[in-house]
Parts: structure tokens; C-alpha cells; sequence
């Protein structure tokens, strides 16, 4: 059974079942009571499916009656990664392998002294934890850039790759004929957490200069993020010098600190002298979310984050907003995804990073459009005239993630356009996209607004489809529905390496 099949699976019997422990128990049990249901129900998650956040709504304070009562998740914690303190104690001399081989706090020490979320962990006492209940005196102990892999339970990504034969991305095109939250998702492959490829040089002058123009609309970060920016910042770097080692290695000078040397860009970043996002702007062509729960009320909301690849939205109207909130105007969120979302973000291990995808179809290649931009206008008609060659799929390829000491989740995307017109040798996928912008959920459509190309593109995919048929690329008896090799197709693999050029 496919992964995002258990996880639906999974899913609907813990709604189930969690509702008839519901109807059993309203009279009984207390609000204060209701903490405690973590013992018994069953563990089953399932993320939302939804696009890229959009702008946000007002939050409704009212409680569905089709959702279960509220849950105190600020006593709910995330499964802690202490035990791998051992994995990593043994790189360290005396007295820091000492600090780190010490026993951890009980879950009642833990909430005294969980770390507020507004505070920066530079100014806390020793004794001070975070959500996965590491103490601010071990994760000094640990210094700068430790051993990620390790402390998050997955092994590194192996080194090798060429990016300047890398023409393209792996060719993600996660169509789904489905309304059931959740089937997209996928488990990481941790060696393709951050994916590079041929326009690594000019993606990055894009984003510098996209922060140049918008400035707090793409990057911003609020007080308390501190530890979630560096965290994030040093996994990425890591993870770039260990699957890219031809390009990017790490050196220390005892003047300047830190230094990122990038034999793409051909310059150096020094560490220490700016903040951890910029450091992300400057050499990691992906946006980055970082959330951060609050020890108030145990929910996540938006602190920091770098993001150059929103359209409609920007990072200014989101920050500092509850995960409900980033998600309001998502179809079925509030009804459909909102208690699995907050229930999901409360027990993600570390351990277990997800990926999926979601698609648009846009007039050309934006990467960032705020709300009035220009390029909008290409919405609001359909151009009698517009060229099959300009119309682009967009992929926006997300990971989510628990960053290990910080406890902050981190939801990274990357925008991968292709003209659509390579969709017409990929078997199977115009009848697929072709029969979702005909026949998919008026709300989700409404949402991804396809209607502006639909009168140049369907027809395209209809004859495409056909052809196929006709070319025996297709069987004449499929039914149409998601591909079994989602979000890839059948042929995948053979297609993107002669794009590579091997």
C-alpha cells in the first residue's frame, strides 16, 4: 500500500474513532480533562493538501459541530530527540561532553521551564528548555553547527551531484483526482531536501533582488526566532557542503568566524556577520517558514521566515499569525483540516520529514506576485490570443519538517515552472490534467484560478491525450484517475536523465 494511502487510511479511523470517544465522554469529561485523550486515541495524522498559504482570513472563534471539542495542546509536547545527545557527546571534550551525557528534565520540570516565545535563547538561564526538551545549556554545549544528521535520527545526503547538468528538477507534476485531504504526501527522501539544478546563479540574483525591492514582504522574523533561524541555517548549510562538496565547503577563520565559501556564486559568506536568513537569501534558492509553538496555548504560529515564490500573498501579512490563520481562505481548511493540522504539528518527530506538491498553471514564469501586482491582470481574462508556448505549470515542491533542538517546524517550497507543452510525452498526465480542470472540486479550482489559460490548454491536452492513444503511449482503457507513480509518471526517470544529459 502506498504511503499516502496508510495515511489516509490512518487517518479516517482516527476520526472515527475519536469522535465516538467524543459522543461517549462530552458529559463526563473536562476541558481540562480532555489533555489526557493523547494516552488512549490512536496516533493516526494526516497533513492538508492545501496550495501554498494565501492571505488570511479573520479567525472564526465559534467551534464547528462537526470537528471534536478543543484539545489543551499546550500540555502536549513534541516526541523529544535527547537520546541522541549519545550519538553526538562523543565529538566533544571535557566540560561540554559532560553537559550533554546529563539527564533530562521530567514532563512537569519541562513546563516550568519551557522557553517562552517571544524570548531569544542567548538571554536564557541554563536550566531553560525548548518543546523537544533540550536545555538552553546543552545546546550551547553543542556550539555552532553540530551534528544535524544525527541529532534529527536520519542519516546525511550523499555528495556527488553536478548541478550544471542538472537542466531540470526531478519533473514533479502532482496531479491527484481526488478531494481527500492528505493523499499527497509523501515521505522525504532526505538526500532531495534541497534540490539545485541548472539556475542556481540566477535564481539567487532573483530572490536579492526581489528582498532589494519588497524588503519585510519576502524576509522577516520576530523576536524569539532565534534559535529556529540559526538551527535552519546551519542544517541547510550542512546539508549543501554534504551533497554539493564540489561547490560549497565550510571554513573557520579566528577573526572572521564562520565562512560559507560558493564556487558557484565564486564568493564567500561570512556567518557570523549577518542574520541566518540572509544567509539563506544569499545561497539557497528555497523559501523557508519557520514556526514555533507557544508555550501559552501549544499551537504554532508564523515567527521568521524567507519567502520569495508567493503569489497572492506575501510573508508581511502572514507573520505572527496562527497556523489556522496562514491557511484561512484554503478551501475545506477550517472544516476538513484544522484539527489535523494542529494535532499533526503537535506530535511530528523529527525524524519523519513529509514532502508534496502543489500545482497552478500561470502565463509565463512568476515567481513572486503580491497582491496588485501587474501580472495579476493575465488573471482576469482569457486572451484570445495568448501562445500555448507561454503558459507554464507551476510546481511549488514543499517539505515540512520538526527542526531537533529549536522544536520549530519548518515548511521550505521551491517554484519549478514547465512549459506545458512537455506534458504531451508524458504519458497519461494531459488526460489526467485534462479531466482535473474539467471535472475537480469548484472550490479547489476556483482556488488554484486556472480559468484564465483553461481555453488554451484543454483543447491542447485533449488532442495530446488522444495522440498518446494513438502512439500506443496510452492504453485506450485506462481509466483516469492518480497515477500509481505520482507524483511522477510512467517513463519518469528515463525522460529527466536524457534532460541531464547522461
Amino acid at each position: 500500500m502506498a504511503f499516502s494511502a496508510i495515511v489516509v487510511a490512518l487517518c479516517v479511523a482516527f476520526i472515527c474513532i475519536y469522535l465516538a470517544v467524543a459522543l461517549q465522554h462530552r458529559r463526563a469529561v473536562s476541558v481540562k480533562q480532555l489533555s489526557s485523550w493523547k494516552s488512549v486515541l490512536p496516533r493516526a495524522r494526516r497533513l492538508s493538501t492545501s496550495k501554498t498559504p494565501s492571505r488570511s482570513l479573520s479567525p472564526q472563534k465559534k467551534v464547528p459541530a462537526n470537528v471534536p471539542p478543543p484539545v489543551e495542546y499546550r500540555n502536549i509536547f513534541p516526541p523529544s530527540q535527547r537520546d541522541t545527545l549519545h550519538l553526538v557527546a562523543g565529538n566533544y571534550l571535557e566540560p561540554a561532553k559532560t553537559k550533554l551525557l546529563a539527564s533530562g528534565l521530567s514532563e512537569l520540570e519541562l513546563k516550568k521551564n519551557i522557553i517562552p516565545l517571544t524570548a531569544d535563547f542567548r538571554e536564557c538561564g541554563p536550566s531553560v528548555c525548548t518543546p523537544t526538551g533540550f536545555s538552553i545549556e546543552e545546546i550551547k554545549a553543542l556550539g555552532d553547527f553540530p551534528n544535524y544528521a544525527d541529532l534529527s535520527g536520519h542519516t546525511g545526503p550523499f555528495g556527488g551531484l553536478i548541478i550544471r547538468q542538472c537542466v531540470r528538477c526531478q519533473p514533479h507534476d502532482p496531479m491527484f483526482f481526488v478531494d481527500i485531504p492528505g493523499l499527497a504526501l509523501t515521505k522525504l527522501e532526505n538526500n532531495w531536501w534541497l534540490e539545485l539544478e541548472s539556475t542556481y546563479v540566477a535564481r539567487i540574483s532573483q530572490r536579492k533582488n526581489l528582498f532589494a525591492k519588497h524588503g519585510g514582504m519576502v524576509l522577516a522574523y520576530l523576536p524569539g526566532s532565534e534559535l529556529a533561524c540559526k538551527e535552519l541555517m546551519e542544517m541547510a548549510l550542512q546539508f549543501l557542503c554534504a551533497r554539493y562538496p564540489q561547490y560549497f565547503f565550510m571554513t573557520k577563520d579566528p577573526s572572521r568566524g564562520h565562512i560559507l565559501h560558493n564556487r558557484l556564486l565564486k564568493n564567500e559568506t561570512i556567518i557570523d556577520s549577518m542574520h541566518p536568513l540572509h544567509v539563506l537569501l544569499e545561497n539557497v534558492p528555497e523559501d523557508f517558514a519557520c514556526m514555533l509553538r507557544n508555550p501559552d496555548d501549544g499551537y504554532y504560529y508564523l515567527r521568521a521566515g524567507v519567502i520569495c515564490s508567493a503569489l497572492g500573498w506575501n510573508l508581511g501579512t502572514k507573520i505572527g499569525l496562527q497556523l489556522r490563520d496562514v491557511h484561512g481562505p484554503v478551501p475545506d481548511y477550517k472544516e476538513k483540516m484544522e484539527f489535523s493540522m494542529d494535532r499533526y504539528f503537535s506530535k511530528l518527530p523529527a525524524s519523519k520529514p513529509i514532502q508534496r506538491g502543489s500545482w497552478g498553471l500561470e502565463v509565463d514564469t512568476p515567481l513572486f506576485m503580491p497582491p496588485n501586482d501587474p501580472h495579476e491582470a493575465y488573471r482576469l481574462s482569457q486572451d484570445p490570443d495568448m501562445p500555448l508556448s507561454r503558459v507554464h505549470l507551476r510546481v511549488d515542491w514543499q517539505t515540512l519538517r520538526r527542526l531537533p533542538l529549536s522544536g520549530a517546524i519548518v515548511f521550505n517550497f521551491k517554484g519549478l515552472f514547465t512549459p506545458v507543452e512537455e506534458l504531451r510525452d508524458e504519458p497519461y498526465v494531459p488526460a489526467l490534467c485534462l479531466k482535473v480542470l474539467k471535472e475537480g472540486k469548484k472550490s479547489i479550482m476556483e482556488y488554484k484560478n486556472t480559468w484564465h489559460i483553461e481555453h488554451v490548454v484543454c483543447p491542447a491536452l485533449e488532442e495530446w491525450s488522444k495522440e498518446q492513444v494513438r502512439q500506443g503511449k496510452a492504453d485506450r482503457e485506462w481509466e483516469v484517475k492518480t497515477l500509481d507513480e505520482s507524483p511522477w509518471f510512467p517513463g519518469w526517470e528515463e525522460k529527466w536523465h536524457g534532460q541531464q544529459g547522461f
